[in-house]
Formats: structure tokens, sequence, C-alpha cells
């Protein structure tokens, strides 16, 4: 018996056991500490006198002369702090966690407004917004993160909840974002590109079964689905800005956090009188899991993440970030007992992938404004191997796979809030960039075998300029925001000219009233192609795609919505977007955007293409937000949208027709609702439903060639009949249940998790295998030569995909 893995129920039934006998210990309440400075946001001074007011509570302090404040005797739980002064603007402070264990540090940059209140007054909502981004901008709280049903702290799984993000039924994390392909969003940590999101990332893309971030570290997300301010570029999709809690300044402290996936320790504390350290290291047993449920692949990761902030005095702070991750994926022979288990083991590969981000952040305060100096290194090292049959003999070898991505990254900017009320924020950006590969794999095209073998070196520079201006006017009634910015590389003619790649965008948000405003924003957004694209070699050698003339993609966006918000806790929003697609990628030998090929593990964009493909995705959002709804924080999104791409004609031209994209679709509602009770328990539900996804049907005469099907392990699609076929729709619902114990010196914190806890069997397309039901492969005519040889084909119908999966997390702070 204690060889056998326990079953979803008995996890269940012991996890609820455990959580209803945990002993109720004696707590200490109300030894909380917060203590926080104000300033500036223009220019990095204290402010003193400001008001501040911890929400919900009629405890309140006022900063001292260096715009220090300090609370004392809080009880612990998640909190926040509104603070207000005459000639500011109100603030809202993040949510952030107040414990026993040690003193909470927050920092409150007020804005300074052209309109003079009458009164002090604190009437922020707690949903802000910024001039250059007033719609498709969602900002999420860690209390969101940490408390999200199904999420397991894992940030991209709780921006699913939100409006316009499709959401995979794989255990996988593409974000798919309005229709746009996982390839088509960037990730930004304090101010720092990261490559990746996720451990075992697509290369070329961004997708991956768990997020690389440890959520220890994190004290706010800003999601951008649209609108995004001219400070970034590269994207099409999505901007994910997350920003990183700094070190503990009085003495060193310690967390432990056994999560759904892995076992995580996090130190922070003072390194010198003006600096601060936080540092973790992550150790996953998600291949116990796997291994457990019977799954065919045993993932295994280890990361690392680290922060240190330096206020070298009033007018300079330095930032040093550092994150990097080891994964390596083995198959699980052993689990080939059903159809399913061996139709994954014929084609999946072994892996193993490491990366690392190195950057640092220099701001220099001045009277009026503020520099900001990036500079950052990136590494991704991605090998993948396959044998025939998984029999490791080199006759047998199918797929030898080494690549290298490394990118220096610069960036400047400037920030200046001048005294007639304009925000100007304008930069460059520069970039040095080296792509290695070794490929070897074996296809089959034009009922030919054949052999990609090729060896790719390339260097790059990239560079741009950005420039944005932004101010309220109307008596702070009407905001505008008008931005640029223009971006080449020396990889090709056809992307070395900035002026080719100018995008400007343009934010309007007009108040009708205190509570309803009208929010428009238009911009032309520009994205390289993957590395793995432009490094692409034919067996000669020859970069084809830059002969090809790949160029940038181009999306054009369109965004107009209303907002309401009746009360500082709650916010109601509708939204229209419409985005149009040109030059992007299109597949020569498959005759699709390749954009559909973007979720899935391995590598992304590595083959021939031409930049002619057009497409576009449109659809309205409804967003509805309460914090306080009945003791519920709520949160209630539904959209429907459309993304589709042009049919090509045989010319290799658009035509009028259009085709569904993988990641259309039409229908997406997620309600999620949490609530604290007494004695510091917290429970949560997530519902999600989904609607079906278009897919391609398999091409069974291609595939029944022998060897065709050794090349690849599995059928090949019919391109022919592209996204012709939907699978029906897919829906979950997610339980959480937290318990917090808060001793003097120490917090000890529990959470149970369940994911899809009515077991729904989402659909699966129906499946080609070449072996019969005992595992044995059949050609129909072994005499024929081996060139004509075809093997005996059966269609595997499955039941569904999806399981029970209950998890059990331990948080100790020390």
């Amino acid at each position: 018996m204690l060889n056998k893995p326990m079953k979803p129920k008995h996890i269940f039934l012991l996890s609820i056991y455990f959580l209803a006998c945990s002993p109720s210990f004696a707590q200490e309440e109300g030894k909380g500490i917060i203590e926080g400075r104000v300033f500036n946001a223009k220019n990095n001074e204290p402010l003193p006198f400001v008001n501040i007011v911890i929400f919900g509570t009629t405890i309140g302090s006022t900063s001292d002369l260096d715009g220090r404040f300090i609370f004392t005797g809080i009880n612990p739980g998640f909190a926040e702090l509104r603070a207000s002064f005459v000639g500011f603007k109100p603030f809202v402070s993040d949510e952030f966690l107040v414990t026993n264990a040690k003193k909470v540090f927050i920092e409150i940059p007020l804005e300074e407004t052209s309109v003079q209140l009458a009164e002090v007054a604190v009437k922020a909502s707690v949903f802000r917004r910024v001039e250059e981004s007033p719609v498709s901008l969602r900002r999420i709280g860690i209390a969101d993160i940490e408390k999200n049903p199904g999420g397991n702290r894992d940030i991209s799984r709780v921006i699913q909840s939100f409006p316009g993000v499709a959401s995979s039924v794989s255990y996988r994390n593409d974000l798919i974002v309005r229709g746009g392909g996982p390839n088509e969003n960037r990730f930004f940590l304090d101010g720092i590109e990261i490559p990746n999101l996720n451990h075992f990332a697509t290369q070329g893309a961004s997708g991956g079964p768990v997020g690389i971030i440890n959520v220890d570290f994190i004290r706010e997300v800003d999601f951008y689905s649209g609108a995004f301010p001219a400070n970034r570029g590269n994207s099409l999709s999505s901007f994910l800005e997350m920003r990183q809690v700094d070190g503990n300044n009085e003495k060193l402290k310690f967390r432990g956090t056994i999560g759904a996936s892995d076992l995580a320790l996090t130190l922070d504390g003072p390194l010198a009188n003006n600096t601060t350290f936080i540092f973790s290291a992550r150790r996953s047993y998600l291949q116990l899991l796997f291994n457990a449920i019977g799954l065919p692949f045993l993932p295994a990761y280890n990361d690392y993440q680290l922060k240190t902030k330096t206020r070298i005095n009033e007018k300079n702070e330095l930032t040093v970030i550092s994150l990097g991750s080891y994964d390596i994926a083995t198959l699980n022979l052993k689990a080939n007992e059903t159809e399913d288990q061996r139709y994954i083991l014929s084609y999946l590969p072994e892996s193993k992938q490491w990366s690392y981000t190195f950057g640092t952040v220099w701001k220099h305060f001045r009277n009026n404004s503020y520099d900001t100096w990036v500079f950052s290194r990136n590494y991704l090292d991605n090998q993948a191997y396959k044998y025939q049959d998984n029999i490791e003999q080199d006759s047998l070898k199918t797929l030898d796979y080494r690549s290298a991505e490394i990118e220096n990254k610069f960036r400047y900017e400037n920030t200046t809030r001048t005294d007639n009320g304009y925000k100007i924020n304008f930069g460059v950006n520069a970039e040095y960039d080296r792509y290695n590969n070794n490929t070897f794999s074996k296809t089959f095209s034009n009922n030919l075998p054949f052999s990609i073998l090729y060896e790719s070196a390339l260097d790059m520079f990239r560079w741009g300029v950005f420039g944005q201006v932004s101010r309220e006017i109307l008596d702070n009634r009407l905001i505008l925001s008008l931005g640029f910015r223009a971006d080449a590389n020396s990889y090709s003619k056809d992307m070395s000219n900035l002026l080719d790649q100018f995008s400007p965008r343009l934010s309007l948000s007009y108040n009708l009233t205190e509570k309803l405003s009208l929010n428009f924003n238009t911009g032309r957004f520009f994205q390289t192609p993957p590395y793995t694209t432009l490094g692409f070699r034919n067996n000669e050698g020859v970069l084809v795609n830059r002969n090809n003339g790949i160029s940038y993609i181009r999306s054009d966006h369109l965004v107009g919505g209303i907002e309401y918000k009746p009360d500082e806790n709650s916010k109601f929003s509708v939204e229209g977007f419409y985005k149009y697609y040109n030059n992007y990628p299109y597949s020569v030998n498959d005759s699709v955007p390749i954009s559909s090929k973007a979720a899935d593990y391995g590598i992304f964009g590595d083959e021939e293409v031409l930049s002619i493909s057009r497409g576009q995705s449109y659809g309205v959002e409804f967003l509805y937000r309460h914090k306080a709804l009945s003791g519920f924080n709520v949160v209630v999104s539904y959209t429907f949208y459309k993304s589709e791409f042009r049919k090509m004609d045989a010319d290799l031209n658009p035509s009028s027709e259009y085709i569904p994209s993988a990641w259309d679709n039409r229908h997406l509602l997620n309600i999620t609702a949490t609530r604290k009770f007494a004695r510091n328990w917290d429970i949560g539900l997530k519902w999600r439903f989904v609607g079906g996804a278009p897919y391609t049907p398999f091409d069974p005469e291609k595939s029944s060639y022998v060897l065709a099907w050794n090349a690849k392990g599995m059928p090949y699609p019919d391109y022919s009949r592209f996204n012709q076929l939907r699978l029906n729709a897919f829906h979950q619902l997610d339980l959480r249940v937290d318990k917090s114990y808060y001793f003097s010196n120490w917090t000890l914190r529990f959470y149970f998790d369940v994911a899809n806890a009515y077991n729904f069997k989402a659909e699966v397309a129906d499946r080609l295998t070449n072996k019969d039901e005992e595992g044995n492969a059949a050609i129909v005519n072994p005499s024929d030569p081996i060139q004509e040889q075809r093997y005996l084909l059966r269609t595997i119908t499955s039941d569904g995909q999806g399981t029970v999966l209950p998890t059990v997390g331990l948080i100790i702070e020390l």
C-alpha cells in the first residue's frame, strides 16, 4: 500500500480532516507594525503632514518632517493604506500582508495636481489607473494572487480570471489575450524585461506548465491587454509589469513555503544601513505529482530569485535583480498502460532548459523629474532530443536540438511633471543580441522523408526611441495622452529603418460624472519575429527568412469603453476592442499563419516563413469588480470575441475569406469570489467557462507512411482543412480554503486548493495511432518498398482530459 500513489479523493479527505482538526493555538493579535514614507513622486522629496488611514478602520497617522509614519498594534491580515494631502492626488496603496513576525515598510508616492482640494479627505478608489492607459489595464494585488482558487500562487493562472484572457485546458500557462497567440506577450520585473514567465517555456513563445516567479517577492502586478505606454515595445497582445517588495530593513527574516508543486525558502533583511535584500530558492516536486496521477512526462525544475535595493541618498537609488531556472523534463516510460499514455510517449521529446536574467535599475531624482537607467542581460539555453520508440540508438534519433539566446539590453528614460500639469516621458533603448542553433530533425513533406540539419549563429543590434506626453484639462475631467515609439534592428534592410516601425498611440478619458467615464485608445504596435525564425537556415546554411524579406509584425489597436464606479470599492466596465494584424509570418511548408502553433512544448517558429498573413481579432469585454460585496471580494468577467486570419489564395495573396485562428474560443466567462471569516479563515471559488477552440484534423493519408510516422512519432495535421473543426466548450470549478495563525514572532499559514472540483472532462480531438490496443505496430504490406510502406492506422477516441487536482500548501514565516 505504501508504494501506491494516493488517489485525489483520499488527498481531499485527508486535507479536510487536517484543516478541520488543526489545533486552536493561542494566537497573539494586534502586534503588527506598519512603517512607511510619503514622498513627492516627481522628485523623491519627503512630504510632511500627510494624512494616512488604514482602510476599513478609524486608525490614522500623519507623516513627520521626513515623510515618515508608523502604525503599531495592528491586527494581522491583508491591509491597504489611503493617503491624502492638499495639492496632491489621493492615493490608495497596494494591498499587503501584516503579520506579527515582521514590520511592513510601505512607500507612498503622491502626484501633484493642479486642482486644489477644498478639504482634506480620502476619496481615492482602489481601482487606480494611469494617464497613458485609461483602458485595458488591470491591477492585481498580492491578495488576489495569494488567495486565487486554482491559481496555486501562479501569476499566469491568476490573470486567466480577467476579461479577454483565454485559458488552456492542459497543464500549461499560455497567455492568450484578446485572440492573440502566446508569442505576443512581454514581461517586466521592476522595470527589467524577462524573456520567460514559465518553466519549460516554449522557445519563441511564452507558455509552460508552471510559473517561474516566486510570489513571495511580488507587491503588485499591472496587466495591460492594450493601450501600451510608449516606453514598452515589442508586443502585440499584452504586457505584464510586476513590482517586487523590498527586503526588511531591520533584521534577517525567513519564509518557507510548501506549495502545490515546489518547496521554496526565502530570506530577506538588511545588507547595510542603506541596503536591503530578498533572496529565494525553489525546488519542485511536480514530477512526483505527475507520476502519482500517471502522466507520461516528469518535469523537474529549480529556480532562484534575488533583489537588492540601495538608497544611496535622497536623490539616488539602485536596484539589482537576478533570477534563474534549471528545468529537466524526462519521459515516464512506465506510464504506458493506456493508449493516451503511449500516444504521448511516442512523440514527446526529453528536454533540458536553463535561463537567467541579471539587471540593474538606477534612479536619479531631480527637482521636477527623475531619470531611469536600466542595464540587463538575459540568457536561455534550450536542448531537446527524441528517439524513435524511445530506443536510444543513433540510427533511431529523430530530433537533436540545442539553441541559445543572449540579450544585452540598455534603456534610458526621463519622467517629468511640469508645473503647468504636463507629464512627459521620453527615452531611448538599445540592445545587442546573439542567437545560436544546432538542429537535426527528421520530417516528411511532398511524400518524401528528409532531414533538417543546420548550424546557425546570428548577431543583431536593436535600437529605439520613444516619447509620451499626458495632461489633465477641463478641471481634470479630460485626460489626454499622446505617444510614439520607433524601433529598428540590424537583421536586414527590411527592418533597419526606424520610420518603417513608427508606432503612434493616443489615449483619452473623459469623466462624464464623478462616477462615470468614457475611455478610448488607439495605436500601432510592432513586434520582431522570434529568434528561432530569424535564425532559421536551410541545409545549405542560408538564412532563408532574411532572403524572404521577413519584417516586423504589425498590429493596429482600437479600444473604447465605459467605466462606472458606484463607490470606492466597486467598478463596472465595458470595453470593445479591434486588432488588425499585418505582416504575420506564414508557414511555407504548412500554408498557415504560424501563430496557431505557439501553444505546445518545444520550439516555435523554426521554419521557413513569409511575412504575408493578415488577420483580425475583435470583441467586447464586461468586467464587474467589488472588493466588499456582502463581505466577498468578487470578480466577474465575460468576453465575446473572434480571432481569425485571411485565407491565402493560390498566388499567396490574402483573400476576402477568413478562417478562425487556434485562439478563437468566442466565449470566456469567469466568476471569482473570496471571503475572509473569523479566526483568520478564508474561502474562495472560481468558475470559468471557455468556448470550444478550433482545431485541424489529422491527415490519415500522409500520416500512414512508415517513413512519415517514424520521423515524428505522431500523425500530421491536414492543413488543407485548417481549423475547420471545433471542440466542445470547457468549464471548471476551483475551490480554496486558507487558515492563518499569527503568533508573537512567527506566522503559520495553511491552504487547501482543489482544481476542477467536479472532475469535468474536457473534450479532446480524436487522434490517430499506428499501434493496436496491445501497443503493437502493424504494416499493411510489409513486402512493399520502404518508401511505399504504410502503417495500419487506428483512431483513438478519448474520454476527455482533466481530473480533480487537490493540493495542500504550508507557509511558515519567521
